[in-house]
């Protein structure tokens, strides 16, 4: 199979962005970014990421959709809204670490995740650690972060994670983020790393 069939059948296939799946219509705005560190912080758990963009949807649907709904917002209501969608064994933590991570964003940037990247001051190795400062994010949640948020912000491109790349050399795709950017239009980009993120999660 050629690269460019190969490619086709993949975003066909799994071609769908986390964020879009979260029900997130991403901007470079306060809410969607903030409605993007949410997933990040509920896919950071061992748990199935249709699970972790359930509990996103349902997070969003009881109107915790900034950092200043959620702050505002008592820890039972988030885990109700947790337990809605069975994310169930960490919904406690999980509850407390997204009303922290609520407290800090706003503590630390006002309740705008832009000003954090422009405390990276154009750095993506700045802004992964400037995100792992929030409640229960690490390395894998930062990644998920950068990997979608990559169509907004110029400076995140090629983002693939190592399990993205993995994925590619095994489809035979070029096994380097600027190799696999060459495939797609730039805002294609977090659709073809979240493909391959799905199409590893299969095998």
């Amino acid at each position: 199979m050629s690269t460019h069939d190969t490619l086709a059948e993949l975003l066909s296939e799994h071609g769908r962005s986390y964020a879009d799946e979260a029900g997130i219509t991403l901007r470079d705005n306060p809410s969607p970014l903030y409605q993007l560190l949410v997933l990040a912080v509920l896919c950071s758990t061992r748990i199935k990421a249709d699970i972790a963009t359930d509990a996103a949807r349902e997070l969003f649907r009881t109107r915790l959709r900034t950092a200043r709904t959620m702050a505002a917002t008592d820890w039972q209501t988030i885990v109700d809204a947790l337990g809605r969608a069975h994310y169930r064994r960490y919904d406690e933590s999980t509850a407390t670490a997204l009303l922290e991570g609520a407290e800090l964003i706003l503590r630390r940037w006002r309740g705008d995740l832009r000003r954090l990247r422009d405390e990276a001051d154009g750095s993506p190795e700045r802004m992964r650690e400037l995100l792992q400062e929030v409640p229960r994010i690490g390395p894998v949640g930062s990644g998920i972060f950068c990997r979608e948020a990559q169509g907004l912000w110029p400076e995140l491109r090629p983002f693939f994670d190592d399990r993205a790349l993995e994925a590619a050399s095994e489809l035979g795709l070029p096994s380097t983020a600027k190799g696999l950017a060459r495939l797609v239009p730039p805002d294609e980009l977090p659709r073809l790393a979240s493909a391959l993120v799905r199409s590893g999660l299969k095998h």
